[in-house]
């Protein structure tokens, strides 16, 4: 199967209510586990290559990668760059073959946001590309083995009126914002603001996205899937599921550890599946 049409699979999550999966991913053995929780379950996959890890795999191997995986496999799967940093990178992305891009502006001011925003979509929607930006700031936690595309500051949280004048604005496709999550790891779990979700997902009708999904909590994160989030994004669960695997492996084969690995990064994503309620068509 080629690469999914990305409008008509947020159309059909905000129909039935329900968040896709965005599993960032950095070598093949974790693109092979996101792929079969996507053919095993016959549900909708976004699979992404944020910037920031750059240096654990190149943009051009990534996008190889991506492509020959979607299109070898029965899954339904969008290929989406992750915080890309300018224009140059989302322009790269997309004549690689990137069918979804986010350009990510949050730490600028809410003009200069626009500004760049704007550029990205006057450009990327001549192309027929998908358009996620942000408003307000995720905050980083403690990310395993990189540094996120945002610093280490605190969050943002998203206003209604900035998000409304943002959208109207730009033009963009889907809209990240902060409601109390962080990438990475958290003591105990973040308070999210499900009330301030309802009121930016009644203001607008462009489809939400959350990041820092991962550590957030099962309930949390039901709670943003069925109450307007339409996209999560998952990354450091499933790298601290590939670690206790190894951890408690019982094996010293390098093979059999990779089948582990690979097992271990399965079952997280069937089980975020689940807590998004995410459905196949």
């Amino acid at each position: 199967m080629t690469l999914i049409n990305v409008k008509k699979a947020f159309n059909h999550a905000d129909k039935y209510n329900y968040a896709i999966p965005a599993a960032n991913f950095i070598n093949q053995e974790m693109l092979e586990a996101y792929i079969a929780a996507a053919e095993e379950t016959n549900k909708p996959l976004i699979i992404a290559f944020a910037e920031a890890h750059s240096e654990y795999i190149s943009m051009e191997k990534a996008a190889l990668l991506g492509k020959f995986y979607a299109e070898n496999s029965k899954a339904k799967i969008i290929l989406h760059l992750d915080h890309g940093q300018s224009l140059a990178s989302v322009k790269k992305a997309i004549d690689l073959g990137f069918t979804s891009v986010m350009i990510d502006a949050s730490e600028k001011e809410f003009a200069e946001n626009v500004r760049i925003t704007k550029e990205v979509v006057d450009y990327a929607h001549s192309k027929g590309i998908f358009v996620e930006a942000e408003i307000g700031h995720v905050g980083s936690g403690d990310v395993i083995g990189v540094e996120c595309a945002v610093g280490s500051d605190g969050n943002v949280y998203t206003s209604v009126e900035e998000a409304r004048e943002f959208v109207k604005q730009t033009d963009v496709d889907s809209l990240a914002i902060s409601i109390g999550t962080s990438h990475g790891t958290y003591v105990g779990e973040p308070n999210i603001s499900i009330e301030r979700l309802k009121e930016i997902d009644a203001a607008i009708d462009t489809p939400l996205v959350l990041h820092g999904g991962s550590s957030s909590g099962d309930e949390n994160l039901n709670n943003c899937a069925t109450n307007g989030i339409r996209k999560i994004n998952i990354y450091t669960d499933f790298l601290k599921a590939a670690h206790k695997s190894v951890v408690n492996s019982k094996s010293n084969n390098y093979y059999e550890h990779k089948e582990e690995v690979k097992e271990a990064i399965k079952n997280t994503l069937l089980h975020y599946f689940n807590v998004f309620e995410t459905k196949g068509e």
